[in-house]
């Protein structure tokens, strides 16, 4: 099996298994005693908070582990605006923020709260001066991941924090996915961040509070982790994290160098070998080792399963892969093809070998898919003298077969009629567009219906 799934968890790195068993023998009592097993475990924990924090750029006072990097986000969120209530409670988030982020944010809100959530452009990035001009005089705190999950583009977190500082906001920074990178840049108040993303191991986040930025815990405090993260400290688990922090960023500049041309690899190819494919993302601001693409007329849940038999662990964001049969909020935010949609993050020290037998294989496997869901290669529309309208019932039927059909009945127009595609998936408000954009089509807009909603595409080509 080729693992091309790193953004979800990296594989654990070989520092950080060594740390980890040897400090069983020595980081198993409580840290907080005074007898001589409770020193050496606390020798442990500082060793590994101070390392933590050098690789972060903070203060070792000012970093607490947290139970994961959800955890880090959850209390540094709430605690932010806590600390901050007299101001107001406003917060500022991005329309493509981590889950954890933006569930934090719907508690907020149902809790009485108001939250603006800054759009993105095509490429998955916020716009500074947009972002900019959400701020206002009640807001207490911002939001902004240094890089997307799902996407892997980058986000302008120097100028935004700079933007947040003369505000007098703080702005926190979810930094799972670049922290193994490198640090974050800017004048940031709050950063969380997660050990497994890095190649640490599961089960410890990190919350950095600067100094300054006032903060008050929600919940009963433990006298544990300043009061941020009640428990017994899982120190083993925190010295592997930080000793694989260390080890993967003095690796770092030459592995992002390798998998950043993997991974253009795959951006240039991918178009020219499957027809009808979409590459997402910021094709230059992104992190080095996370492709993203979606295809036409392809099930992303087939296509995941295919790929898995052909020995490859990929992900998606396609609405047919989630319980939720809703298309993944980043790629709606972007407003890009969400159907058939594969994300391709690649761990440090994946071999060329494995990407070029990857390019290999799914030309075929999106073929096989196409053929089953009756999509097969597309055929350019014919010039006809049919119908001006045209009325495509798609109710109930779920991604991508409403799009498949449209694509089968939108020769039966004359150029300038139009195909009204009546559906209820939630897919196709995000898919229908895009496929007009793909394929030279104009989307005329969304009306209302009955069941679901009307679509109207008028033909062009």
């Amino acid at each position: 099996m080729v693992y091309f799934d790193a953004a979800s968890g990296a594989p654990l790195h070989p520092v950080a298994r060594q740390a980890f068993l040897a400090s069983l023998d020595e980081g198993w009592a409580d840290p907080a005693r005074l007898y001589k097993e409770g020193r050496r475990a606390r020798l442990l924990l500082d060793a590994a908070r101070e390392a933590t924090a050098e690789a972060v750029g903070c203060r070792a006072d000012e970093l607490t582990f947290t139970a994961s990097g959800t955890r880090a986000v959850h209390s540094g969120i709430a605690g932010a605006l806590a600390g901050r209530r007299r101001v107001g409670d406003h917060l500022i988030v991005s329309a493509v923020e981590h889950s954890s982020v933006l569930h934090s944010a719907e508690a907020h809100e149902a809790a009485g709260g108001s939250v603006t959530r800054v759009p993105v452009d095509r490429g998955g990035a916020v716009d500074v001066a947009a972002y900019a001009g959400a701020l206002r005089a009640d807001t207490a705190l911002a939001c902004l991941q240094s890089a997307n999950h799902e996407v892997g583009t980058e986000q302008p977190v120097a100028e935004v924090a700079g933007a947040c500082r003369a505000a007098g906001v703080p702005l926190l920074v979810d930094a799972a996915q670049s922290l193994g990178w490198g640090p974050v840049p800017g004048d940031w108040s709050l950063l969380a961040a997660s050990a497994h993303k890095w190649g640490g191991p599961p089960g410890v986040g990190l919350l950095v509070v600067r100094k300054g930025v006032r903060f008050a815990v929600r919940g009963p405090v433990d006298e544990r982790e300043s009061g941020r993260a009640a428990g017994f400290e899982n120190i083993p688990a925190i010295v592997a994290a930080a000793a694989s922090l260390r080890a993967v960023r003095a690796e770092a500049a030459g592995e992002a160098a390798r998998l950043r041309e993997l991974t253009e690899r795959i951006r240039a190819r991918v178009p020219h070998l499957v027809p009808d494919v979409e590459v997402v993302g910021d094709p230059e601001r992104r992190l080095p080792g996370i492709v993203t693409f979606s295809c036409l007329y392809v099930d992303g849940e087939a296509l995941l399963h295919e790929l898995d038999r052909e020995g490859f662990a990929v992900s998606s964001g396609s609405s047919c892969t989630s319980s939720t049969l809703t298309p993944s909020h980043v790629l709606r935010a972007m407003g890009v093809l969400s159907e058939g949609n594969v994300r391709v993050s690649l761990p440090a020290g994946t071999p060329a070998e494995d990407v070029e037998r990857f390019l290999t294989v799914l030309p075929g496997v999106v073929a096989g898919v196409r053929e089953k869901l009756g999509a097969g290669a597309p055929h350019a529309p014919q010039a006809v003298a049919g119908r001006e309208e045209l009325v495509l019932d798609a109710l109930g039927k779920r991604c991508p077969i409403p799009v498949i059909e449209l694509a089968k009945v939108i020769g039966d127009v004359p150029v300038g009629g139009t195909v009204r595609v009546l559906a209820d998936d939630a897919a196709a408000r995000l898919d229908i567009p895009a496929w007009c954009e793909m394929r030279g089509q104009e989307y005329a807009g969304e009306e209302p219906a009955a069941e679901g909603a009307a679509y109207v595409v008028r033909r062009v080509v």
